[in-house]
């Protein structure tokens, strides 16, 4: 033997004992929805633009990952919607099978059967691996950033949670949404918005929350208004000065 590893010994040597960080992937995706990944230390803290038109948290997660540590994921591209077989889906509507389903045929209305089926079978076939990157360890905590628009707000969300502390009703934009009841008991005592959704919801709407909820995993919704990017900053400082 001449005591030089092969290269397939050298990337086997770097994935056990992870001492290659340039080995690991910058991108992650599915169907059209690709994420760029950035590390900073801690992988029990997990962040997440999941919608690519909603820049102000784009802004916000930036600058919040240059001087926390954690693992950010950040949606590729301008659109909210992404494709798969040709057609659109919410890409928060595809972590479960039923849910996007429903998207598939709200958005995509001249499609028959087949082409629904087609579609989801490629959701079927990398959904696993895609979940299993964004939720993070035992113990850890993921937070997804949004910003919403005048249709949706925190009283959509009340009809269909387990508990809720409204402490500015005149400002029903922003708010938490947690599948955590420890976490819904901290920022209950915060001065924001905040409503708990940890048992199963009578209809499967493919979010990632339920998803999150389902699996016993610590998520948070952080929404703001489009374009507030001083206040969703702020929630965010928040919840990483007040939470475990």
């Amino acid at each position: 033997m001449n005591g030089r590893l092969t290269r397939r010994e050298f990337l086997a040597y770097a994935s056990i004992f992870g001492w290659i960080p340039f080995f690991r992937p910058h991108h992650i995706g599915l169907a059209g929805a690709r994420f760029q990944i950035i590390r900073n230390g801690n992988p029990r803290r997990h962040y997440l633009l999941i919608h690519g038109d909603e820049e102000a948290a784009r802004q916000v997660l930036l600058y919040h990952m240059r001087a926390h540590e954690g693992i950010a994921y950040l949606a590729e591209g301008q659109t909210r919607n992404i494709q798969v077989a040709g057609g659109e889906i919410d890409p928060n509507r595809m972590f479960s099978r039923a849910g996007a389903e429903a998207s598939l045929r709200a958005l995509n209305p001249e499609w028959g059967p087949d082409r629904i089926a087609a579609a989801l079978r490629i959701l079927d076939a990398g959904r696993e691996k895609l979940v299993r990157a964004l939720l993070p360890r035992p113990g850890g905590r993921l937070i997804a950033l949004h910003n919403n628009s005048e249709a949706y707000s925190v009283v959509n969300e009340i009809p269909q949670s387990d508990a809720a502390s409204i402490r500015e009703p005149d400002n029903p934009h922003a708010f938490f949404l947690c599948t955590d009841e420890g976490d819904f008991r901290v920022l209950a005592g915060s001065p924001y918005n905040v409503v708990l959704q940890n048992k199963p919801p009578e209809k499967d709407d493919g979010s990632l929350s339920r998803l999150a909820a389902a699996r016993h995993v610590r998520y948070m919704n952080l929404e703001v208004a489009h374009g507030h990017r001083d206040r969703q900053r702020e929630m965010l400082d928040w919840a990483e000065w007040n939470l475990p």
